[in-house]
């Protein structure tokens, strides 16, 4: 089935007036743009990534490189990626994709509906298949779910559907749109400790007050299930991150070097964007499963008047 005839099929299938409906994004990739009385976001069904998110009357939440791919086969480059089954390197075999598979598949459409509350849901699936098994051996069945409204959840449920226990680990890797880096800060991890891993490095530290950026920035936080908040006197807003099923936060900006290094990200594009992620990625938070159980990690993302 072509692209064209694919979305069609989709659109016949599952799109709702008023909420939803699936058209096809950059790259020809097919993606579900929702637009409903609280907000307009996209979901795009390669890689099941939350492609945007813009609450009625405020600035976008999510930020996207300009130097994006959208190629199957490569990352998204902004939004809300899905690192699973691993989070960074693959831990013995480095020749695999990093962050895992997830985020490079594509997904299969389950579910659309209009919620009570006038928000939007659309449910994707993903299973285990001849590719997965030759990236990693397990039986699975992985779920997403995004609801947008005047805030926007998203949830991945892991399931093990084989028969002998598997572990993993897992992020959601979300890029925010900031005013500024430089006048950004994030609140919730104070006394956290945290590994800082920029150069390299793996050298643990602790967070003494708010998380504010001057430099590179690639941090895993340890042992906090906390909320997060960003707060941006640029755009004049906060963004709160609640999180569930989560022990650990990683906190990212390549700011000058690292941007020129990366040839889907623009040199500049470090001061107006900011990582705040949802993970069980720090070591010991490793996620095991037993045959036929499932685990949910779930952010919620609001945003609210500057604090």
């Amino acid at each position: 089935m072509d692209a064209k005839a694919f979305i069609a099929d989709l659109n016949q299938r599952a799109a709702i007036p008023g909420h939803l409906n699936f058209v096809e994004g950059p790259g020809g990739l097919p993606v579900a743009e929702i637009s409903n009385g609280h907000c307009k976001a996209a979901v795009s069904i390669y890689g099941a990534h939350v492609m945007s998110f813009h609450p009625k009357g405020a600035a976008p939440v999510l930020w996207m490189s300009a130097q994006s791919y959208f190629t199957e086969g490569k990352p998204i480059r902004g939004g809300i990626p899905l690192c699973w089954p691993w989070f960074g390197l693959h831990p013995t075999d480095s020749s695999k994709p990093g962050h895992g598979f997830a985020r490079i598949m594509r997904w299969n459409l389950a579910e659309t509906a209009a919620e009570a509350d006038g928000s939007s849901k659309i449910v994707l699936t993903l299973s285990e298949s001849e590719e997965t098994f030759a990236l990693w051996p397990h039986p699975f069945t992985l779920e997403l779910t995004v609801i947008a409204g005047k805030e926007l959840r998203v949830s991945l449920s892991m399931r093990n559907t084989g028969e002998t226990p598997f572990t993993c680990t897992a992020a959601l890797h979300t890029y925010f749109e900031v005013g500024k880096i430089e006048e950004v800060s994030v609140e919730g991890l104070d006394k956290c400790r945290y590994i800082d891993t920029v150069g390299g490095t793996r050298i643990e530290k602790l967070q003494k007050g708010p998380v504010t950026f001057d430099s590179e920035t690639d941090r895993i936080y340890l042992e906090t299930s906390a909320d997060c908040r960003i707060d941006d006197p640029g755009l004049k807003r906060s963004i709160l991150i609640k999180k569930h099923g989560s022990k650990s936060t990683v906190v990212w900006n390549p700011w000058v070097e690292k941007s020129k290094r990366m040839p889907d990200f623009g040199d500049e594009e470090y001061h107006g964007m900011l990582c705040v992620e949802t993970c069980n990625a720090a070591p010991g938070d490793e996620v095991t499963l037993k045959p036929g159980v499932a685990h949910k990690l779930e952010a919620l993302i609001k945003v609210e008047e500057l604090h």
